[in-house]
C-alpha cells in the first residue's frame, strides 16, 4: 500500500504548482497565440485564466498548511526563507485573483479589437501594463515555487 507522508503531500503540491504554472505559461498560451489571430487567442485564454489564477491560489494556499504541518527545524534558514516566499506567493496569487485580474478583464472590455485599435489609446497602454503587472507576478510565482522544491530538499532532511 501507498504510504503518503506530509512531505511527500507539501512535495506533490509544489510539483503540481511548479508544472500547472509552466504547461500553462510556456506551452499552452504560446500555442494558443501561434494558432489563432490576436483577438481570438485573447478571447481562448481570458476563457482559462480564471481556473488558472484558481489553480495557483488554492495551491500555494495548500502548500501553506502542508509546510506548517511538517516537521521542519523552524530555526533554519530554509525553514525561513520558505515560509516567506509561501506567504509572498500567497498574498501575490490573491491579488492576482481578486484585484489585477478584475481590473484587467474590465479595461479589456474597453479595447473593441486588439487587432484593429490603435497601440497608443488609452485603454490599450492600461491593458500593457496590467498584463505585465501580471506577467512579472506570474513569473516571480513561478519561480518561487522552483525556490520552494530547491529549499524542500534541506527542509525534508
Amino acid at each position: 500500500m501507498l504510504k503518503f507522508t506530509i512531505s511527500t503531500i507539501y512535495t506533490l503540491i509544489l510539483s503540481l504548482w511548479i508544472g500547472g504554472m509552466a504547461i500553462f505559461t510556456f506551452v499552452v498560451t504560446p500555442a494558443i497565440f501561434k494558432s489563432y489571430n490576436r483577438d481570438m487567442a485573447g478571447e481562448l485564454v481570458g476563457k482559462l485564466f480564471p481556473g488558472y489564477f484558481t489553480w495557483t491560489l488554492v495551491l500555494s494556499a495548500l502548500a501553506l498548511v502542508a509546510f506548517f504541518l511538517l516537521n521542519a527545524d523552524k530555526s533554519s534558514k530554509a525553514f525561513q526563507w520558505s515560509l516567506a516566499l509561501l506567504t509572498v506567493a500567497l498574498l501575490a496569487n490573491a491579488y492576482v485573483s481578486f484585484k489585477l485580474h478584475p481590473d484587467t478583464i474590465r479595461i479589456k472590455q474597453e479595447v473593441t479589437s486588439f487587432d484593429r485599435a490603435a497601440p497608443d489609446s488609452p485603454a490599450r497602454k492600461e491593458f500593457r501594463r496590467l498584463h505585465a503587472i501580471s506577467a512579472v507576478v506570474n513569473l516571480f510565482v513561478l519561480t518561487a515555487g522552483v525556490t520552494l522544491l530547491v529549499l524542500s530538499r534541506k527542509l525534508l532532511k
